[in-house]
């Protein structure tokens, strides 16, 4: 048995160091509050894999894989939802497409709803991500943690900046998705054997709730719902189709599953900040996606009729916790500070105001820091 494992071990490390190149930066880096390992310690031979980063996957999730028909070398695809505190693995069956794994309750994350737009904002992104080998960290100071890739070229064309945005465990964060170290050394095993399998990279989706009519016509007052409407055609097409969507960027925003039009003989290139190049959508997600959409935007509809509630813009929450973890964890939901104020005492529209009021300020006084630039 010792033999075995060892075995198992040496291959494991040869497989990274010979397919997953640069397999140095497993080991970098890529913490977000310091402690991690100094970069000067990465540039020697790449440092032993811990057991926690090449523990095998559990019983129960190895009976939960052969009852869904998934192969465990098969692609891995993570969605992650801020309202509802929850991040999914969905992973390819046998049938080529993708189906839920499991979900995991998120321990904390960081801002309100709406994408990070600053290093120092506190907010975790929402968009499409892609995490690739040189992202994963068997060394974290959270136990492990994989990078989720922010910011992407929609971020960087949008001029949105940060880094080292992570997925980790140790049920606490500023700034990344936390989840506790048993999730986290599911969801990295399960990435570990995607890559082993062949699998290059798996993409993040990152969302401030499921992609409902309901939560949409909620949320219908957000300054960022037309960001988010962008957001949910790429859930749709994913949703419809059970296919990961091919996420592109040009013009500055997202577009999904496009390809070169059949009697075009332009360059088919797409460039962030420029214009989009001619494409149609897949046809074998267009249809089924539309469909869908349809279907939503009448119930979309049906409740901006019905005048349903809508939702503060503010929440007033720095981060959000998913209710499984409040008991325990208390003292780790509370008012923001991003603003110097105290919440309590003022309205929303006040925060909003003035929020707003010191983003101006920093755009005509460029020495100026834009709201909440100063902590982090």
């Amino acid at each position: 048995m010792i033999r075995t494992t060892a075995f198992r071990a040496l291959v494991l490390m040869a497989a990274f160091t010979a397919a997953l190149a640069p397999v140095t930066c497993l080991g970098q880096n890529a913490g977000h509050d310091g402690k991690e390992l100094p970069a000067k310690e990465t540039k020697k031979s790449p440092p032993k894999l811990p057991a926690k980063a090449t523990k095998k996957l559990p019983p129960e999730l190895l009976a939960l894989l052969r009852q869904k028909k998934m192969p465990i070398p098969s692609p891995i695809l993570v969605r992650v939802f801020k309202e509802e505190a929850e991040l999914e693995v969905w992973k390819q069956d046998n049938t080529g497409r993708f189906q839920i794994l499991k979900t995991y309750a998120i321990c904390r994350w960081s801002g309100d709803l709406g994408p990070k737009l600053w290093e120092g904002d506190r907010q975790t992104p929402e968009g499409f991500y892609r995490v690739t080998p040189d992202l994963m960290n068997p060394h974290s100071s959270y136990y492990l943690s994989m990078n989720i890739g922010y910011p992407n070229s929609f971020d960087k064309a949008n001029r949105r900046d940060g880094n080292l945005i992570m997925i980790h465990g140790d049920c606490w964060s500023v700034g990344c998705f936390a989840i506790t170290d048993e999730q986290i050394s599911e969801v990295y095993s399960l990435a570990r054997e995607s890559f082993l399998g062949g699998r290059q990279s798996f993409q993040v989706q990152a969302y401030p709730f499921r992609m409902t009519p309901a939560n949409l016509a909620r949320h219908r007052n957000n300054p960022n719902l037309a960001f988010w409407k962008m957001l949910k055609v790429g859930n749709d097409h994913f949703e419809a189709t059970n296919l990961e969507p091919k996420a592109d960027v040009c013009n500055r925003g997202y577009v999904f599953d496009a390809q070169r039009p059949s009697n075009s003989s332009k360059p088919f290139v797409f460039n962030a900040t420029g214009k989009c190049p001619a494409f149609v959508v897949n046809p074998k997600v267009a249809q089924l996606a539309a469909e869908k959409q349809r279907a939503d935007e009448l119930e979309y509809a049906r409740l901006l009729q019905d005048n349903v509630s809508a939702a503060a813009i503010y929440s007033e929450l720095d981060g959000g916790m998913n209710e499984v973890f409040l008991a325990q964890f208390q003292d780790r939901v509370r008012l923001s500070r991003r603003l110097g104020l105290d919440l309590a005492r003022h309205p929303v529209e006040l925060l909003m105001g003035e929020h707003e009021r010191m983003n101006a300020l920093a755009i005509a006084m460029p020495g100026v820091r834009r709201a909440g630039e100063a902590i982090e």
